[in-house]
């Protein structure tokens, strides 16, 4: 999966190259590739048709995968300016290992994570009602490849429940393929960022995780140091922080976090 993830982002830097060639010579576009987690890609696809009414020079290509499968593409050299993850350890992990522009990384959106099932399901209300014989299945993410599928182990340890639910688990690459097994049924339930569940409309939310129940869900963004392209990625990255950019990612379902730099 890394592997072929390396690959698609190679093939859209090719492929802009290509597009940028044929441009005029006095207003050259520059092009862009972004990063991020599966959880984001409907607001950066909004992003995509709203940035270039400022900068109308600037291509954005973007790629999706797992925190997991993304951080392995920039740790094996994918051809990455601007990094998107919901995942603080992933970020802080890269920081370490000299990948990030320390002074552009930002955290500046947070996700919730909830409990959904299908439209017409009358028998889960909770999320203790996952520990009954009601409840054959429950979906997640991998929590070794997907971020919501982390918090979501924290919140069903924090009411104890964790252990016995093993056994129902059904892991899944994203949190977009946690709510495709509800909606067709199979699973009974399954635990993902809000941001994912809002965007079906065949599936409901039917409890909300407190917050002291996980870990913050904080997302975070930054420059790559290997950027070809650094002052216009960086100039990207400001416009995530601003209020147009924020606007997008309330109607997907994000809350705004405090734009603090990152440590």
């Amino acid at each position: 999966m890394q592997k072929n993830l390396l690959i698609l982002i190679s093939c859209i830097t090719m492929l802009s190259m290509l597009v940028n060639s044929c441009g005029k010579k006095e207003a050259k576009p520059v092009s862009l590739n972004i990063l991020s987690g599966q959880s984001f890609k409907n607001a950066l696809e909004e992003i995509k048709d709203v940035y270039p009414q400022e900068k109308p020079n600037v291509i954005i290509n973007s790629t999706y995968g797992s925190s997991g499968d993304n951080q392995e593409a920039i740790e094996q050299g994918a051809p990455v300016d601007v990094f998107i993850t919901g995942s603080s350890k992933i970020m802080d992990d890269l920081q370490a290992k000299g990948f990030v522009l320390a002074a552009t990384s930002k955290k500046f959106l947070s996700n919730k994570i909830v409990l959904i099932v299908s439209k017409d399901a009358t028998d889960i209300f909770s999320f203790q009602d996952l520990n009954t014989s009601k409840v054959k299945k429950v979906v997640l993410s991998d929590p070794t490849s997907g971020t919501s599928g982390n918090y979501a182990v924290e919140v069903l340890r924090y009411f104890k429940i964790l252990t016995p639910l093993k056994p129902k688990f059904v892991f899944t690459k994203s949190g977009a393929d946690s709510v495709r097994l509800v909606e067709t049924g199979k699973a009974n339930a399954g635990i993902v960022f809000a941001t994912d569940a809002i965007l079906s409309n065949k599936v409901k939310i039917v409890a909300i995780a407190p917050e002291n129940s996980h870990s913050p869900s904080i997302y975070n963004v930054a420059v790559l140091k290997s950027s070809k392209n650094i002052p216009e990625a960086k100039e990207f990255v400001q416009f995530l922080l601003n209020e147009r950019a924020s606007s997008v990612f309330v109607k997907y379902g994000f809350a705004i976090s405090n734009n603090e730099q990152a440590n």
